[in-house]
Formats: structure tokens, sequence, C-alpha cells
């Protein structure tokens, strides 16, 4: 794989040796506006392995941003490293520098393996930070919109399949109960929905298992799988859907916060095939960067819920438009969000600060 293989604008490898800071910024488009997208801190196998990942990942958040309605483009950045033993002031600030040096191009945020109190040090260097703390101002978490879009996309999913966007009494199981999944099962519960949870975290089960009796665990993904599911919520890393998991899968939905969960573009084939309605990811997971995008315009909590709920229209627009055209909810969701880009967007000019 070369970097000109794949139609992005920029990509900026930001290198500090002293702090030992080792991070690549992907920017795929900035038609809609400047890139928006979290930075992930993982400690990748290799640097080949980095790169792939920042650059679906900023492909992704560029139809997810537009998807939303924002007038945003797609950015994403990784950092290489393990952030329990590697993440510190000097590593972070020095990556705020290189946010900093291409002078609001790209906005950063949350994403796995960094937090709200780290985009608080990160704004120590640049003003081009979202996702603070709620005492700096910040919208603080963003996983708890993301979940909420999440269980809004579900819903739509639901009405869509079954006639009504009710989930009580429906089985639903969730893959991950990170800072995503968690409030998923949250809202579930509330909802009266038999929960099945998996994740390697034993405190992470815990905690959503103390939500209520609705609630069990399973020891691993495949067992999971192999429980008769309504619904399937993959919340954890990407490439969650592959050839197998579509062949052992009961659910009649998918439907979850992470990201890239297609292991390749024929997986939506597979599941369309199956008669599986597979509500696209990045269509349903928008929730977060709708919360944070908030701050731009100084945040309001209601203000991005409120938003946040239009995920339910989004949902079942592009679940119909794939009933319309004959063709798979994932290239519906792709020419929805491309037709916004081609519309509303700059017509593929590359967006400059304002001077």
């Amino acid at each position: 794989m070369t970097v000109f293989s794949h139609p992005h604008e920029q990509v900026v490898f930001c290198h500090d040796p002293a702090s030992g800071l080792r991070a690549i910024i992907g920017l795929y488009s900035t038609a809609l506006g400047p890139g928006l997208g979290g930075t992930r801190f993982h400690p990748y196998a290799s640097e080949a392995d980095a790169l792939a990942d920042v650059l679906n990942l900023s492909h992704g958040m560029a139809y997810k941003n537009a998807l939303a309605g924002l007038d945003l483009g797609g950015g994403k950045a990784v950092i290489i490293g393990d952030p329990r033993t590697d993440k510190s002031e000097a590593l972070l600030r020095a990556y705020g520098r290189f946010v900093e040096s291409l002078a609001g191009r790209y906005y950063t945020a949350c994403d796995v393996g960094t937090f709200s109190p780290d985009m608080d040090v990160i704004a120590r260097e640049t003003s081009y930070v979202t996702g603070r703390t709620v005492e700096h101002g910040g919208a603080g978490d963003s996983s708890v919109l993301t979940a909420f879009g999440v269980y809004q996309g579900m819903r739509a999913a639901a009405q869509h399949r079954w006639g009504s966007p009710s989930l009580a009494g429906r089985t639903v199981g969730v893959a991950g109960v990170g800072k995503v999944g968690r409030h998923l099962v949250s809202h579930l519960v509330e909802e009266d929905a038999r929960v099945v949870v998996t994740d390697p975290v034993d405190a992470a089960v815990s905690h959503v298992l103390s939500l209520s009796s609705d609630v069990r665990s399973v020891a691993s993904t495949e067992a999971l799988l192999a429980e008769p599911l309504d619904v399937y919520a993959p919340c954890a890393l990407g490439g969650a859907l592959t050839d197998a998991v579509v062949q052992t899968l009961s659910a009649g939905i998918v439907c979850g916060g992470a990201n890239n969960q297609l292991a390749h573009p024929g997986v939506a084939k597979l599941l369309d095939e199956a008669g599986i309605t597979y509500a696209p990811d990045y269509c349903v997971n928008a929730g977060g960067v709708i919360q944070v995008a908030d701050e731009l315009d100084g945040f309001d909590f209601d203000r991005a819920k409120r938003r946040a709920t239009g995920i339910f229209d989004t949902t079942l627009a592009v679940l119909e438009r794939a009933a319309s055209d004959g063709t798979t909810t994932a290239d519906a969701a792709d020419r929805q969000a491309e037709q916004r880009m081609r519309e509303i967007g700059r017509l593929g000019q590359v967006w400059l600060p304002t001077r």
C-alpha cells in the first residue's frame, strides 16, 4: 500500500524523538470544511498498520460528517504507542504543536486511547481541539452521544425491519462495553431489552451487569455470536463483520458503535444476501462527532442531543434508499454522503483557513 493509492488531500507524519511521539494525521477531504476527527492512541504492530488505519478512519470521517449534516470534512489521527505506558504531557503537547501547524485544517478530538483530559493538554499548544472537559468549556466524553446515536439508529433499523422502533423484549448482543458500549447498554436496559455482552475487561463487564438482571455476559465474541440474537451491536475495534461472522450470525439487525465494521466491502453484500439489516456504522455512530462539533459554536448539550436524535431519520432514509434502489445499505449511505458533498461542498476544493 502507498499513500497515493488513496484519494486523500493530505497525510502528515509527525515525529518528535524527545517525547517519543510518532503520529500520523490524515485529511481525506475538506470539501465541506475543516476536517474533524479524533486521535487514536494505539500500539500498532507496524507503521504500515498505523497508516492503513488512519487512512481508513479519515475516509470514514468525511462520509460520517457529511451524512450527519455537518459543515466539516474528514480527518483523523493516530499516535503509535501504548497509551497506558507511553502517554505523557510532553508527547501530547508535541502532538498539539503538529495539529497547530495545520492552521485549522484539522480539528482533533478523543478516540480509542485518548480522553477529554488529554484534549485539555493538547489544547495548551493548539486551539484546534474539541472534546475538552466540561471544566474547560468542552463537551466532555463524546461517547455519551455516540451511544445515543447508535441507539437511535438501532430503533430506526427496528422500525424498518419490524414495523416498530421498540426494542422492548428484543435480545441485543453488545460486543465491547467500553466507552460507547456501556452507555448503549444503559439505553437498552431503559427500554426493557434483553442484553448479552462480552468484553475482555472484567471491570467493564461487571459495571454493565450491575445495571439490570436483564443483562448477562458471555466469555467471548464467538460465544456472543452463537447466542440467539435479534440485534448484534459491534462496539469495539473495526473489522468485526467478516464472511465467517455473517455465516454464523442469527441477528436480523446489525447496528453498533465500532468504526469500519466491514472486514472488506463485499461483506455488505453478504449481509444483504443473508437477509440481515445492516445499519452502516458511520451513519449511526455520528453522535460523538455531532457532540464535539457543537463545541465550535459554544457547547450546548441539549442542542447537540436534539441534533443526534436526527440519526433516527437519517438511518431510516438510508435503509429505505437501499430498498428502493436495490442496493446494499452501505452503498446507499455512501451515495447519500457523496450527494451532500457534491451539492453542498466546495466542489472538491481544499479548505483553507480564513486569513
